[in-house]
């Protein structure tokens, strides 16, 4: 389902009009030229994403509470993440670690940007572990002494 869209100018010139097509749509997209484009939606609409968010990350956790939940998750997240494929079996369990904590975040701290930064993180992670000149070009050890402590950022 597309998502209409109004421009910022309209929004403000018909603003009435505007009002009507969010009831009637739940959810609209407005451009801006000088901005990042906005999306208005009815409260009803952004309550029961909330909820989609909750319900998700209530059984995404049940799920990874059991042996038999967590393995069917395993078994789904090729699917859903081609790439997982180039993880070794311990980083897919980190990685649905990581994703059912990003997915709490939304539902706990109003945080969306964690699930997508997850993703991001280990997709790029499988991207290097794919190509094997790579990975070999940042596993294999500096030359030289001791370089000291990493410090985290």
């Amino acid at each position: 389902m597309s998502t209409p869209t109004v421009s910022f100018s309209d929004l403000s010139k018909n603003s009435k009009r505007v009002a009507d097509t969010v009831e009637q749509v739940q959810r609209l997209h407005v451009t801006r030229r000088d901005g990042e484009d906005l999306y208005l939606t009815t409260e009803r609409h952004d309550r029961e994403r909330e909820e989609t968010a909750d319900v998700t990350a209530r059984l995404f956790a049940a799920l990874m509470g059991s042996d038999e939940g967590a393995r069917a998750i395993f078994l789904a997240l090729p699917s859903v993440f081609p790439w997982t494929r180039h993880l070794s079996a311990q980083e897919v369990r980190e990685f649905a670690v990581d994703l059912v904590d990003a997915t709490r975040d939304i539902v706990e701290l109003d945080i969306h940007a964690n699930l997508h930064r997850v993703i991001v993180e280990w997709r790029a992670t499988a991207r290097i572990l794919a190509d094997p000149t790579l990975a070999e070009a940042l596993t294999r050890p500096l030359p030289g002494e001791n370089h000291g402590e990493v410090i985290a950022p």
